[in-house]
């Protein structure tokens, strides 16, 4: 592909980015999401929902946090810098609202401390944000003394859910914060709390999640590749994969020792990598197994969100298996334009909707960074003309209903602004075309960035950028 190309795409990132931004500012600010059939806001117990609890939504402007640090990749600083001012301003973070504390905190914590970081990061360059105190990492400190409530379990797993306002409520009730958990909403916690620690200097968020009592959990013979249900007895579904439900778990031990330089991630990790790839790994299929019989299928369909794994075993260093891997996701892709939520395993539709996700983009990034193989850009290129052909509509970008017929979803989910438009533009961005390092800086889950420099600060940083 020429550099005239990759200009050009890039360019054709930044304008489908400003489409999708500008119109959630202007038809649904301060909503935390835009339906962007009908051009309005999406407000919490008033719109259907995917499930029966709309827990992603909390009245926090969720698609704006979670946007904060792509304004920055992109080389937005001066929407950034209203955008900062913005959720500052008008975002309560005290409602009265139950709300997931797997998705407020890699979404809003993970936004306000990529925000912080990429902030901090531009006051020092003295560009701009030279007003900038901290303020959004006293929000993320709040907010993240919101959420320990849910740790407060006989068995250090958290609750899956909390009241922002008044903690954990009536736990056992489905309108409450309920005891169900799944390996990822468990374990998905520590990059974000351990930066929130590092960032304010106060040990007790890194203190809390993950912790030996709460993932000591025998397995034999495949050990630990496991779902876990609830927080107080230990019962388990009984199938494991890379997928739904787990996926995230695998991605923050090996990047928790990445960014924290704790042995004891990396070790548990290369465990968990291990019985993957003898058991779950049929190339280049990833299939769901018995727990308990490891040798025997769980199911003949995967789920889309495998399709992060790539982009993990490339931080691994195994490019060979998530090369083929991404191969076939790539080739389900090319069948339907999109990677529908499941797909049986000669690529036919089993659940049909697609809702925007990035992880397929995210893979595609990071395979091209390990290989710098052009092919990776025409791979890009797809990507955007299939979400500009099909998924693009006057309002944004509208969720895929079913694949198969192109119908559309009134919703435009707030990590398609934090991930897709981020990953897409990495992948087309010459290093000049960047305003710093992105080598500086690790992702979270939501494709936040939290800066390498954490791990040298040992649970405390300068006191210029301390938070009491």
């Amino acid at each position: 592909m020429s550099k005239e190309e990759k200009r050009r795409l890039g360019n054709q990132v930044l304008e489908m980015f400003d489409h999708a931004y500008s119109n959630y500012m202007e038809h649904a600010y301060p909503a935390d999401e835009l339906m962007p059939l009908t051009c309005r806001g999406r407000v919490r117990g008033q719109e259907p929902s995917r499930g029966d609890v709309d827990d992603a939504l909390g009245k926090f402007s969720l698609t704006l946090i979670d946007t904060l640090d792509t304004l920055v990749v992109l080389n937005k600083t001066k929407e950034f810098e209203e955008a900062v001012k913005k959720v500052i301003k008008d975002v309560n973070l005290d409602n009265d609202v139950v709300v997931s504390v797997f998705e407020t905190n890699i979404r809003v914590l993970g936004g306000l401390l990529g925000g912080h970081s990429v902030a901090i990061m531009l006051k020092e360059k003295g560009e701009c944000m030279q007003w900038y105190n901290g303020e959004l990492l006293k929000m993320a400190k709040e907010l993240g003394y919101k959420l320990l409530p849910a740790f407060n379990t006989t068995s250090g797993l958290p609750y899956p859910r909390v009241n922002l306002k008044f903690g954990v409520r009536h736990p056992e009730a489905r309108t409450g914060t309920e005891t169900d958990t799944c390996t990822a909403c468990a374990g998905t916690l520590i990059l974000e709390f351990a930066a929130l620690s590092r960032f304010t200097g106060t040990s007790i968020f890194e203190a809390f999640p993950f912790t030996e009592r709460a993932f000591k959990i025998k397995m034999k013979p495949c050990e630990n590749i496991l779902k876990v249900k609830p927080p107080f007895h230990f019962l388990l579904f009984l199938d494991s994969g890379v997928g739904a439900g787990i996926d995230s778990y695998y991605e923050y031990l090996l990047k928790a020792y990445v960014l924290l330089g704790d042995d004891s991630f990396l070790e548990r990790f290369n465990t968990h990598y291990d019985a993957i790839m003898r058991y779950i790994s049929q190339p280049p299929l990833l299939l769901d197994v018995h727990i308990h019989k490891p040798m025997l299928n769980a199911r003949t369909w995967m789920d889309s969100l495998l399709a992060f794994f790539p982009g993990l075993q490339v931080l691994k260093g195994d490019i060979r298996p998530a090369i083929e891997t991404h191969e076939m996701l790539y080739q389900v892709i090319k069948k339907h334009n999109f990677l529908p939520e499941a797909f049986t395993t000669d690529f036919r539709v089993h659940w049909a909707q697609h809702p925007l996700r990035p992880e397929f983009a995210e893979s595609t990034y990071f395979l091209y960074k390990a290989t710098g193989d052009p092919y990776y850009l025409e791979v890009g290129k797809t990507l955007i003309e299939n979400l500009n052909k099909y998924a693009r509509v006057p309002c944004g970008f509208a969720a895929m209903k079913d694949v198969r017929t192109g119908s559309h979803e009134d919703r435009m989910d707030s990590f398609f602004l934090a991930e897709m438009f981020k990953y897409l533009y990495l992948l087309f961005a010459d290093k000049e075309d960047m305003i710093f390092d992105i080598e500086d800086y690790i992702f979270t889950t939501e494709a936040h960035l939290l800066p390498l420099w954490l791990s040298t600060t040992n649970q405390t940083i300068s006191r210029k950028n301390t938070v009491s």
